[in-house]
């Protein structure tokens, strides 16, 4: 049996043994820096878990108001002579302190005096108005009122329209031909339905401005003896939409187009049967409304996405100023200036301060930034009543420095907090929308925040918890156009129910393709009748 002798091995140098040392020590480093990398970011991530666990449970728990967050340290602490002091107001003194007593009106009598009322009187009749002491005549001293008010539950009746038709005797025994005379009538609002514009007004308004769902609808009627399906009810409301709302709604839409500033935002829609998407897919419903000027036109448009295209078909024809949150899908709107929401940036700030613990030091940085934020909005409610020009010579005046001082606050803040955290996710929107947010000051008529879309948004969202979804899109479409012309008709101070009373009754004899005819009938005509307007838009 043969055995492989062994290779003689040779000992290794000195140098070669140091080599190797250099060499695991060089490894053992890379692995003690890896080590501590992935512990920073491991800790970087649990804190960051943390501070939307905590954003979380204020969001969901905690006081939702941005004026005031309770627990934390607030800067005004330190700048409270600088924010209060007006040097323009005159000392007070002794003789110019007085103290009067406003009697203002009661809730009662303010509830009750647009309401109709019903009178009756209680007397007594000849033969009692004897004095039961020496039988002489009674008269009438005064009078004792007391006031409730009466509910008179709604009713369904059936409305027969019946016009006759006329023939002469002469003619049908004498003429070859006998001329026939039918009596006009109103043409309906749907042929050949029972649905009349009252009870399909009714029916919108119950929906889309109470939140009333149509199956909830369709238990009240079989409680008042009206077998109506909610099939039948939703049939009734995408036919009054297409054929009649629809008009309107264009024509809103060829008037808004026109203007120069417009505000959108937009909301999630679920629809149930979109062709080739399943039915939790999240659709849309994308507002557009006129800023503070003019008469409020308010337009929603059901879409499948949320894609930029959207808007920049919706205004195509639109060029001025476009007032929006940070969203990126409305960079793709032509011929637009985008004015950001300042609302949006404090909201980043409160937000960091709601997701810190209570003993954190971090407090004083994010509440600068609120602060910053919170000059601006002080600046604005004292400008409120100021004319457009007036406003925007104040601005540059009053805020632009205010602005300034922000920027050069955001660049050194840049540097020194982390990007993925809350703070430096605060501070990176805020320098990134900075030519948005700026935006303001070029127009007095302009906003500094978009809470005015954020307003005509929150009616569908609460609706939205009632009935939940559309069927169809082109449920939804219709959806979209009654939402349209309810909240444009609440923001001109009209009652959306008889409005949409008076609509059903007037478009269906009307001729819809002259615009002198649809704009008799917008929202914000003084052609409406008085019955239209609501109670609290009455003048005194």
């Amino acid at each position: 049996m043969k055995t492989t002798p062994k290779t003689p091995t040779s000992n290794p140098t000195i140098e070669e043994l140091l080599k190797r040392v250099q060499l695991l020590e060089q490894q053992n480093a890379d692995l003690e820096a890896k080590l501590e990398k992935e512990k920073s970011t491991s800790e970087a991530k649990i804190n960051w878990l943390k501070e939307q666990l905590r954003l979380y449970q204020s969001k969901r728990f905690g006081a939702s108001s941005e004026k005031i967050i309770l627990g934390q340290l607030e800067l005004t602490l330190f700048n409270e002579v600088e924010k209060e002091a007006n040097l323009e107001l005159p000392e007070p003194t002794v003789e110019t302190i007085t103290y009067r007593r406003i009697k203002k009106r009661g809730q009662r009598q303010l509830m009750l005096e647009n309401l109709p009322v019903e009178t009756i009187e209680y007397r007594l009749s000849e033969e009692e108005q004897v004095c039961s002491c020496c039988s002489g005549k009674l008269h009438e001293m005064s009078t004792e009122v007391r006031q409730e008010l009466k509910y008179i539950p709604a009713e369904v009746k059936v409305v027969k329209h019946v016009r006759h038709v006329y023939s002469c005797r002469h003619c049908e025994q004498e003429a070859i031909e006998t001329p026939i005379l039918t009596v006009p009538m109103p043409k309906p609002v749907i042929s050949g339905s029972l649905a009349s514009p009252s009870i399909l007004a009714h029916i919108m308004s119950q929906k889309y401005v109470e939140g009333l769902p149509l199956y909830r609808q369709e238990k009240h009627m079989n409680r008042i003896g009206l077998a109506l399906s909610r099939q039948t009810m939703a049939n009734w409301m995408i036919y009054g939409a297409d054929l009649w709302l629809s008009k309107l709604y264009n024509r809103m839409h060829q008037l808004i187009v026109k203007l120069d500033i417009i505000c959108a935002d937009e909301t999630t829609l679920q629809v149930l049967q979109e062709p080739g998407r399943s039915a939790s897919s999240k659709s849309y419903l994308w507002l557009y409304r006129t800023g503070v000027e003019g008469s409020p036109i308010i337009l929603y448009d059901y879409q499948q996405t949320r894609a930029g295209e959207n808007p920049m078909k919706f205004l195509q024809e639109f060029k001025g100023y476009l007032q929006v949150d940070g969203y990126a899908g409305y960079h793709k709107v032509e011929n637009v200036t985008l004015v950001g929401c300042w609302a949006h940036a404090r909201r980043c700030f409160t937000d960091v301060l709601k997701s810190l613990p209570a003993n954190s030091i971090k407090p004083v940085i994010a509440t600068e930034g609120l602060q910053f934020c919170n000059q601006l909005f002080t600046i604005e409610r004292k400008l409120k009543e100021l004319g457009p020009k007036e406003r925007y010579e104040e601005r540059l005046k009053q805020s632009k420095p205010v602005l300034d001082a922000f920027l050069s606050w955001l660049k050194i803040q840049e540097q020194k907090v982390l990007p993925k955290s809350g703070l430096g996710k605060a501070i990176t929107y805020c320098l990134n929308q900075w030519d948005k947010l700026v935006a303001f000051l070029e127009d007095g008529r302009l906003e500094i925040d978009n809470n005015r879309s954020e307003r005509s948004i929150k009616p569908v969202v609460i609706g939205r918890k009632a009935w939940l979804f559309s069927n169809t899109p082109k449920g939804a479409r219709a959806s979209a156009i009654i939402y349209s012309i309810v909240e444009t008709a609440i923001a001109n101070g009209l009652n959306p129910y008889y409005y949409l009373h008076y609509l059903f009754d007037q478009l269906p004899n009307m001729d819809l393709t002259d615009n002198e005819n649809l704009d008799r009938v917008l929202p914000w005509s003084t052609a409406l009748p008085v019955s239209c307007i609501s109670f609290k838009k009455l003048p005194k």
